[in-house]
């Protein structure tokens, strides 16, 4: 029985990060238009060539993707930090590192999940090959989880600090470094023809990684914020 409180205060978390989000569509759409407009840009200043296109297309969307994911991070804590939400949830019976899961779960749902959905039109744009689409989105659906979680432990730690995006951005593009070699890799490998399930597994791997240690070090970076 103890543990329907704690279920449900995840599920109760989940609902009102995405009431909020849903309120807010311009916001929820900002992540989807940059990772488009980002990715748009790089044929006007690379080439249009379609062979051009094909080689660069992995690592252009996978670039696309992290900064995107990046910068909807401030959407994660910076709210409930101005209005005293996180302070209750730091004093609730149930663990902040539980609540912070189910924020993330939130957040990936308004905006990990957009991105991979809209993948395809990106792929269609950048002539990557059409076959291998399955592929790159099953690496951005098992990678942006892990953007995600790291990102959630930097600005944790810099929630306190305004302009605090510079910061954020210092303290978590190096940790995006594997996710984005590794992703952009597998997407390299589909569009050649090549197995890829070794690096999805090592993405899954890292998602299953980051969503365990995350939470608990994110939790620990709010309370010293918070302090």
């Amino acid at each position: 029985m103890g543990d329907f409180p704690l279920f449900g205060a995840f599920f109760a978390v989940l609902r009102r990060d995405l009431a909020l989000a849903l309120r807010a569509p311009g916001e929820l759409a900002n992540p989807v238009i940059f990772f488009l407009m980002i990715a748009s840009l790089f044929p006007l200043g690379v080439s249009a060539a379609p062979e051009t296109l094909r080689q660069i297309a992995p690592g252009v969307i996978w670039v696309a993707a992290l900064l995107a994911s990046l910068i909807s991070m401030e959407q994660l804590f910076r709210g409930d930090f101005e209005d005293g939400t996180l302070e209750q949830f730091a004093l609730a019976p149930q663990p902040l590192a539980w609540l912070v899961l189910a924020k993330l779960l939130a957040h990936w749902l308004v905006t990990g999940l957009p991105l991979v959905l809209v993948s395809p039109l990106l792929a269609l744009f950048m002539n990557y090959p059409w076959t291998a689409v399955p592929q790159l989105m099953a690496g951005l659906a098992l990678g942006t989880p892990v953007l995600g979680a790291l990102g959630a432990v930097g600005l944790a730690l810099t929630v306190g600090v305004r302009r605090g995006g510079l910061l954020l951005a210092l303290l978590v593009l190096p940790l995006y470094i594997p996710v984005l070699i590794f992703g952009a890799g597998s997407a390299d490998a589909a569009a050649s023809g090549l197995p890829v399930i070794g690096q999805l597994e090592l993405l899954g791997a890292m998602s299953v990684l980051a969503l365990t240690l995350a939470p608990i070090a994110a939790a620990a970076g709010l309370r010293i914020s918070l302090d």
